[in-house]
């Protein structure tokens, strides 16, 4: 079993910038990929980025390419999302994931195993 806690979200005007966490426990080294997804009211889950546990590589959806990066730090399980020029299209609550398989389709959220409870992020413009 593996926990997921993600925080940091918060309210930001239009171009500013919000940091996000997600602190991993329990079976770690299980660990695959973390990815973060977000959802909008009304709106589905959709894929913001992914990184692989243990090579570092990292996948962009084209809507946060250039402003998002993810990042871990792999001393405290947590993996960072850090977001810059933030939009009001922004806003949604933020979720981090892991997948314990070894999947290429991260972006895809069925391939998930674990998920946080979300954190909200608000862009006001």
């Amino acid at each position: 079993q593996v926990q997921l806690a993600d925080s940091g979200g918060g309210l930001v005007q239009a171009g500013g910038s919000l940091r996000l966490s997600c602190a991993a426990s329990g079976r770690t080294f299980t660990i695959y990929a973390m990815g973060w997804f977000r959802q909008a009211p009304g709106k589905e889950r959709e894929f913001v980025c992914a990184l692989n546990w243990s090579g570092g590589d990292t996948d962009y959806a084209d809507s946060v390419k250039g402003r998002f990066t993810i990042s871990r730090d792999m001393s405290k399980n947590t993996v960072y999302l850090q977001m810059n020029s933030l939009k009001p299209e922004d806003t949604a609550v933020y979720y981090c994931a892991a997948t314990l398989g070894g999947s290429s389709r991260l972006r895809n959220s069925y391939e998930y195993d674990y998920w946080g409870q979300g954190t909200q992020v608000t862009v006001s413009s």
